[in-house]
């Protein structure tokens, strides 16, 4: 089984195509002999170019790709092989080849299996790795597992003195002078995840070491795993030496402080010793004088010896004076009391020396020694202060040199300030450095939290599933649509969320089954039960083993509501039911390949307006067809009903329309010239009947100031204005409907003008008024009931105001009424305005016109068939482009009518030959049902003359088949009624003016009542003519005005054509504003002559009524 499975063709095939990277197989000759759908995109060339071709002819180095090839058949394979594939367009993709030869049974090699796997991203980010890595300043190594060097930069080569070669592969730990401590810390970092500011001392080669901080981190893969280490090293010797001078420098000002200190104290010192000399000096300046007072007393002795008595009395005395000198000294110092006590001895030796002078003699001798010795103390204490004043000197020496060192040392602290301001800005740049690490580090992060924002950024539920059917991991969309928080979700079984758990677990199953599914339908069994689409695929690891599996869950809720809607709006036509259900289909299948949401809904609208218009096409054109037969009341009565709900279900699908064009930036406006006053009052003549009808008067006001040509989009603006006077209709039941158009701003190149539309209708409760303008809003929830609509309109004509740079405003009072106000800008031009297409009526004379419907469903034909039957028109059929083409080489049409999604060939196919091959110019109308991508460009780029949107509106068709071939138009009816007048030869043919369907159906056939009504008409017309004609003669404008007025509701009521009714009104307008006009007779004569031709026929028609 193993053997006919590897023989397989389609199974060697399927293994090639499963590759989502580039795969081939070459030959021995290095031929191309396979390659799969990635080759194809990454090299711009189909699989049959490449076969059989030279497999390096698409490499940027071609001899570098066959050296790989030949090193693959002397290794038996190669890894990560590094090249560059060319892109046929010049672009160009780094991959890594991996390749392997491959044998047959024998053993023989057969060729080579080679894979390219793109590689540009990683490159990039490589590179971006590279510069973040070089960007550091400091030293920066990143080191795997093992503790080898991967990588470093220019700053490790500096601090190590080994060049970069030599460091990759070498151990990181060889370069510290500790590395076992740098081991430590390398294996502190796999233990904690990181680590700070660890000290290390770097050898340089020459043997400079370097003290750093190391600061790492461990850097993973994308699933977490460990790879390796990041390391920086900051180099802390400036910083220490930094750390050394603060220190300096605080010793140096202790040492200035203390050296202040003993300044001061010197001086104090000083001061003191200079008080001690002087103290001194007085002392020596009383032993002076005790030794000039003994010697006086000596010889005051030796007169004592001669005059005892004397001497007593005097001895007396001086016994007094001593102690008064005694007192005196004492005062000096406790120094001179030693000299007191002396004496007072003295005293006391002078009396005993009265008694005894030989002792007396002996006690000056001792004084005479005594004066030695006090000499030489005086003159030991004179040389310490002269050692004291050397000191002082030394001292103040020693402090001009302390000085000197300390501007010095403020010199250096200076000095050291400055560095340690550029060391700070060194440090900022170090962190702006650190920064960019640490966004180098958060960019390795990304990779893991890839998946999670990847999760995160689904808008719908998704779910990462283990093999074992337990959930992995959720987004905030499956929070949402289960109502279960995400803790709870992770780990729980993945199928418990469904109402049927077994498809879910099927579903599950065949993932792994095929590898994926998609459009599983499901339902999420939350609070309200959630209808999803499961789309689902595996997810492997590198070496492709299934991990898991991916599902995303689209809710399709809506989508199916609005299917089922679809559905019920289409079940009273039972033939479209077949063409519904493939609507179904069509929208299923276009939901679950959209790329984004509004994509999703944008194709989905696209095929539902195709899938709805196609059986509205069919349901409305044969409901007019049928009203045109002989119907009784009842059936008439059905039928209108049925054709007014197709126009409502018509409305609503515009409505959606437009807003799918504007949400998806597809709604463009035209910038072409315009006549604005007449394009108003043309599209305000839609409402005269349905005011008429509720008794409501539409009051115009229009600044004659306004250019009369403008530039803009004047199908737009119709269709602003006729939403916003549409809903003043049908919310007004009595009172004015007022239309003004009024210049805001006007300048030499454009014109603002403002346009408003007010009602005397219900109005706008005020809680509304901010909303009203939003999608599906309506003044009040009973408005809809009481009113009908959508509440579409206003959102529309927001979204189709404010793009065109205008802005729309509303104000509004209950039962008072309301005024919808919006200003629009509008380019002035010299250019004449574009005709405006006009929708002829049917003209039964033109009968010689072939038309070709290129249409392929059967129902669509029919009515195509019925319509062009109707107008007198030769019809043939063809069931898509190419027969079509076959019919066109035989026979000869004047006209194609082209529908543009056909089987076989389509309708810008079939255009494209008729145009180049067959190189025809017959006119080619497009019949389309998708309105929301039909693009108009494109059919006039492939050679179509115009479209015309399903469903047909029968007039419309007319016109524009008549308009293109330039057949006579009815544009001027009286011109014809003219050349036929007194026509009675034979050889022309009357044409009626007159057609009395409308008033057959008023009157309900009533023969009496027909008659009375046709001779009020032959009674009055006639005279009202007269008052016509003669108040034009007399420009007496209220009385031609009011008489024309008169005689409008005639015409629709005897059936005279709207073109002459519009005559009428344009003479009614002239009249409004008082001015003679040139075309004014012309009118007036056109307006009696055709009203005379009525009369003349309605008494034809009155007197065959009477006879029957």
């Amino acid at each position: 089984m193993e053997i006919s499975r590897t023989h397989n063709p389609q199974y060697t095939r399927s293994l090639i195509e499963a590759s989502l990277d580039p795969f081939l197989t070459i030959s021995l000759d290095g031929k191309i002999t396979d390659v799969n759908e990635a080759s194809i995109k990454i090299t711009g060339i189909s699989r049959a170019k490449l076969i059989g071709t030279d497999f390096s002819n698409y490499f940027t180095e071609r001899e570098k790709a066959e050296k790989g090839y030949e090193e693959v058949f002397e290794k038996g394979f190669v890894a990560d092989y590094p090249l560059t594939i060319k892109h046929s367009n010049g672009k160009l993709t780094d991959v890594l080849y991996n390749a392997s030869v491959y044998k047959d049974e024998k053993g023989d090699v057969l060729g080579v299996f080679a894979a390219a796997r793109d590689v540009t991203a990683q490159k990039l980010s490589s590179k971006y790795s590279l510069s973040l890595i070089e960007a550091s300043l400091d030293p920066l190594v990143t080191i795997n597992i093992g503790g080898k060097i991967t990588d470093m930069n220019e700053a490790t080569v500096n601090i190590t003195g080994i060049e970069r070669k030599k460091l990759i592969g070498s151990d990181f730990f060889d370069y510290f002078t500790e590395p076992q401590k740098a081991r430590e810390v390398y294996q502190e970092v796999f233990a904690k995840g990181s680590v700070a500011d660890s000290p290390l001392t770097l050898r340089h080669i020459g043997g400079k070491l370097t003290d750093v901080l190391f600061n790492g981190s461990v850097y993973r893969d994308d699933r977490g795993n460990v790879l390796g280490v990041v390391i920086v090293a900051r180099d802390i010797a400036e910083q220490k030496w930094a750390t050394e001078l603060r220190s300096v420098n605080k010793e140096l000002a202790y040492q200035n402080n203390e050296k202040e200190k003993r300044a001061e104290e010197l001086v104090i010192a000083n001061e003191e010793l200079a008080y001690q000399n002087n103290e001194k000096e007085k002392r020596a300046e009383e032993l002076v004088i005790a030794n000039e007072e003994l010697a006086y007393q000596n010889n005051e002795k030796e007169k004592r010896a001669d005059e005892l008595e004397i001497a007593n009395k005097e001895l007396a005395y001086q016994n007094d004076e001593k102690e008064k000198r005694a007192a005196e000294l004492g005062i000096a110092n406790n120094e001179l009391a030693y000299q007191n006590d002396e004496k007072e001895k003295r005293a006391e030796e002078l009396v005993i020396a009265n008694k005894e002078l030989a002792y007396q003699n002996d006690e000056k001798e001792k004084r005479a020694d005594e004066l030695v010795i006090a000499n030489k103390e005086l003159a030991y204490q004179n040389d310490e202060k002269e050692k004291r004043a050397n000191e002082l000197i030394i001292a103040n020496k020693e402090l001009r040199f302390q000085n000197d060192e300390k501007e010095k040392r403020a010199a250096e602290l200076l000095i050291a300030n400055k560095e340690l301001i550029f060391q700070n800005k060194e440090k900022e740049k170090r962190k702006i450095e650190n920064k960019e690490l640490e966004d180098f580090s958060n960019s390795l992060k990304l990779a893991s939290q890839y998946s999670l924002s990847l999760i995160e950024a689904s808008r719908d539920p998704l779910f990462t599933i283990s093999p074992k059917g337990k959930i992995t991991d959720t987004n905030e969309a499956s929070v949402r649509v289960t109502g279960i928080v995400r803790e709870k979700l992770i780990g729980s079984d993945f199928f418990n969320y469904f109402t049927e758990p077994q498809e879910a677990r099927k579903a599950y199953q065949e993932v792994f089954d095929k590898g994926f599914i998609a459009d599983y339908p499901l339902t999420i069994k939350d609070h309200k039960l959630t209808d999803v689409l499961l789309n689902g695929s595996v997810y492997k690891n590198e070496e492709g083993d299934v991990l898991g599996v991916v599902v995303v869950a689209r809710d399709i809720t809506d989508q199916k509501r609005i299917e089922k809607e679809s559905i019920e709006a289409r079940l009273f036509a039972e033939l479209a039911t077949e063409i519904a259900e493939e609507a179904k289909l069509n929208a299923e299948n276009a939901t679950t390949i959209a790329e984004d949401a509004v994509k999703a809904k944008q194709q989905f609208l696209s095929n539902m307006s195709h899938e709805i218009r196609t059986p509205m096409n069919a349901i409305i054109g044969f409901t007019k067809v049928v009203l045109k037969t002989e119907l009784s009341a009842k059936q008439k009565e059905y039928l209108t009903a049925i054709k007014m709900s197709g126009d409502a279900l018509i409305v609503l699908i515009n409505d959606i329309l437009d807003l799918a064009k504007v949400d998806a930036g597809k709604m463009v406006f035209e910038k072409t010239p315009f006549k604005m006053k007449a394009s108003i009052s043309s599209m305000l003549h839609l409402f005269e009947t349905k005011i008429q009808e509720k008794n409501l008067k539409l009051i115009k006001e229009y600044d004659n100031k306004i250019p009369a040509v403008l530039v803009g989009d004047p199908v737009r603006l119709h269709q602003i204005i006729l939403n916003l006077v549409s809903n003043a209709v049908k919310f007004t039941n009595k009172g004015n409907i007022t239309v003004g158009v009024h210049i805001l701003h006007e300048d030499n190149e454009k014109v603002i003008l403002e346009f408003a539309v007010t009602d005397t209708g219900i109005g706008i409760p005020k809680v509304k008024i901010d909303s009203i303008f939003e999608n599906f809003q309506q003044a009040t929830s009973g408005t809809s009931r009481l009113y009908g609509g959508t509440g579409l309109g206003l959102a529309i004509v927001k979204q189709l105001v404010e793009p065109q740079g205008g802005k729309i405003r509303v104000k509004s009072t209950i039962d008072v009424g309301t005024t919808f106000s919006f200003t629009l800008p509008f380019q002035k031009t010299n250019a004449d305005a574009e005709l405006e297409n006009e929708i002829l009526e049917l003209d039964t004379e033109i009968k010689d016109i072939k038309v070709l419907v290129v249409e392929d469903i059967a129902l669509n034909q029919l009515l195509m068939k019925t319509l062009l039957d109707d107008f007198g028109f030769g019809r043939d059929i063809a069931e898509n482009g190419q027969i079509a083409i076959e019919k066109l080489r035989t026979q000869k049409y004047d006209i194609i009518l082209m529908d543009l999604q056909m089987p076989v060939m389509n309708g810008f196919e079939a255009t494209e030959y008729i145009r180049n091959t067959m190189n025809s110019k017959i006119p080619i109308i497009a019949l389309t049902a998708d309105v929301t991508t039909v693009d108009l460009a494109k059919c006039k780029s492939v050679g179509m003359n115009d479209y015309i949107a399903k469903p047909v509106d029968e007039r419309v068709l007319y016109s524009k088949i008549v308009g293109i071939l330039k057949k006579p138009k009815l544009e001027k009816l009286s011109i014809k009624i003219n050349e036929n007048i007194g026509n009675s030869n034979g050889l022309g043919k009357k044409i009626k003016c007159i057609d009395l369907v409308y008033l057959n159906q008023r009157t309900k056939s009533n023969p009496a009542l027909m008659m009375e009504m046709i001779s009020l008409y032959l009674t009055q017309t006639p005279s009202l003519i007269n008052i016509v004609k003669q108040s034009l003669a007399d420009e007496d404008w209220l009385l031609l005005g009011s008489t024309v007025h008169k005689m409008i509701p005639s015409f629709s009521i005897m059936g005279i054509h709207p073109d002459f009714e519009n005559m009428a009104k344009k003479i009614q307008e002239y009249a409004k504003a008082q001015e003679k006009k040139d075309g004014i007779h012309d009118l007036v004569r056109q307006l009696e002559e055709i009203c005379l031709q009525a009369c003349t026929e309605l008494e034809e028609e009155f007197n065959l009524i009477k006879n029957t």
